[in-house]
């Protein structure tokens, strides 16, 4: 029989759980277990932790959390805190295989900037949470680790890249998780599995500068059950670091302060499908506009309106820029025939198109880039928030490599149908992932709040009201759970 205690301990969000660790309540030896029952009962099911190390060696990192709580010792934010690192990031002396076969034996010899500061605050780290090759493509399966379950039906898809880390969370295999995101990583999988998901401003939390010299598509980023346990998260994730120039300086404390704020004459454009140039499956964008109405609740004013811009070109500038940064990643990989033959075909796609850029093809982009923001920047002047749609399907079957058609539509690519996360993407500006309910099969979908740039506080303030409001974490846990 699963012990009421535990089942308690894993219930807290991760701002509560904190408290009671640094408050004695609960022990961290009583976490570790708490969560490793759980992860042995459910994750087999779900996939969505792997790599997960010996339990009696992580008790044993517990217990040596526990002495330095009795000798008084200050401790860190997460002091305690079961993590698994989603697996794209490095963590020293864990498997860092990027769902790649190439990398299946790799171990990671230090950490990265991100992990080193969740380590210094006294994260215990469990394993990996599971990814797509590359983290390439929305959907997590890889010929390592396998395919990741959606833990409201095992049929579907989790989502992806961060497809482990939101079911990971959402099951409450770990109270919160890192993630990241270039084409949606951070906002799909919390739709997909009914929690939140926050993709921050570029330099927001630092990364290696390998990771940066880049048009700055990717971020860091974080998921949770509340925005406050992101808030929590990201208090610790960001920060400047001199490694990382385009680095934000401003004081990450402010994200684990209360969020508490009043909405009442806040301006929010709903972007919907764009006037009618993104597509989607039938009941998604119908969820979406009927979660408007916890806005207007809590105090907002909400209006449907559109910036003018052609969201084609807006993609297809996208797919230059997107071709560009993966062959810069995997061309070393792809030169090498032993490990070309190992890459799935999207990742040779997106080097091969990559290599063939001219450079008036590139420039051209980046200019089409700066003239999106500064569109929105304008448009933003009318609005405090945008909010549109996170997904523009269901969670789909998990055995496809991903929906050929959306709305009647076929899909061109295999990311295509993520195309409502790329005018964020190639904005730069922060967007919150929010639970917006669940389609006529039980299946769960999300919209996006997009704040300013670096708004990322004000996004997270509006997320909070959003989530008292509606409460469709802990009215709808997975049915699995």
């Amino acid at each position: 029989m699963q012990d009421a205690r535990q089942d308690g301990i894993t219930a807290m969000g991760a701002v509560d759980l904190a408290a009671a660790i640094r408050g004695r309540v609960v022990s961290c030896v009583e976490v570790m277990r708490a969560y490793l029952e759980r992860i042995h009962r459910l994750n087999p099911q779900v996939n969505a932790i792997v790599a997960l190390r010996d339990d009696a060696a992580l008790l044993q990192e517990a217990e040596a959390a526990d002495a330095a709580l009795n000798r008084g010792e200050a401790v860190g934010a997460l002091h305690g805190f079961p993590l698994a690192v989603k697996d794209l990031d490095a963590v020293r002396g864990l498997p860092f295989t990027q769902g790649s076969p190439i990398f299946a034996d790799r171990i990671a010899e230090a950490d990265s900037i991100m992990v080193a500061r969740l380590r210094a605050a006294g994260a215990i780290f469990i394993g990996k949470t599971n990814v797509p090759e590359f983290g390439l493509g929305s959907h997590s399966f890889n010929p390592v680790y396998g395919t990741t379950a959606n833990p409201y039906d095992l049929a579907k898809s989790a989502g992806g890249s961060s497809g482990g880390a939101a079911v990971a969370v959402a099951l409450r295999m770990q109270p919160v998780a890192d993630g990241s995101d270039h084409a949606g990583s951070l906002r799909n999988p919390p739709a997909f599995n009914n929690c939140y998901g926050l993709r921050p401003s570029w330099g927001r939390i630092p990364a290696e500068a390998k990771d940066v010299f880049s048009p700055g598509l990717a971020v860091l980023g974080a998921i949770g059950r509340t925005p406050a346990d992101i808030g929590l998260m990201l208090s610790v994730q960001a920060g400047y670091d001199p490694r990382c120039p385009n680095a934000i300086r401003q004081d990450p404390a402010a994200f684990a302060s209360p969020l508490a704020r009043d909405f009442r004459g806040t301006r929010i454009a709903w972007l919907g499908d764009c006037g009618g140039q993104i597509p989607f499956d039938p009941g998604v964008l119908e969820v979406g506009r009927a979660a408007l109405s916890t806005f207007v609740a809590i105090g907002c004013t909400v209006e449907e309106a559109v910036p003018r811009y052609d969201m084609e070109q807006l993609w297809q500038d996208w797919l230059v820029l997107r071709a560009l940064t993966v062959a810069a990643a995997l061309r070393p990989l792809y030169d090498e025939p032993r490990h070309r033959a190992l890459l799935k075909p999207e990742a040779a796609w997106e080097v091969e198109r990559g290599l063939a850029l001219g450079s008036d093809r590139i420039i051209a982009t980046l200019e089409g880039r700066t003239r999106w923001y500064e569109t929105l920047r304008r448009f933003m002047e009318s609005y405090d928030y945008l909010v549109m749609p996170t997904t523009q399907v269901f969670p789909f079957d998990k055995d496809l490599r991903w929906p050929e058609t959306v709305g009647g539509r076929a899909m061109d690519t295999y990311h295509r149908w993520m195309q409502t996360v790329i005018p964020v993407t190639m904005s730069g500006l922060p967007a919150l992932d929010v639970p917006a309910g669940f389609g006529e099969a039980g299946l769960p979908t999300g919209i996006q709040i997009v704040g300013r740039n670096h708004g990322e506080l004000a996004c997270l303030q509006l997320g909070a009201a959003y989530d008292a409001a509606s409460n469709w974490v802990r009215r709808y846990p997975p049915p699995l759970s």
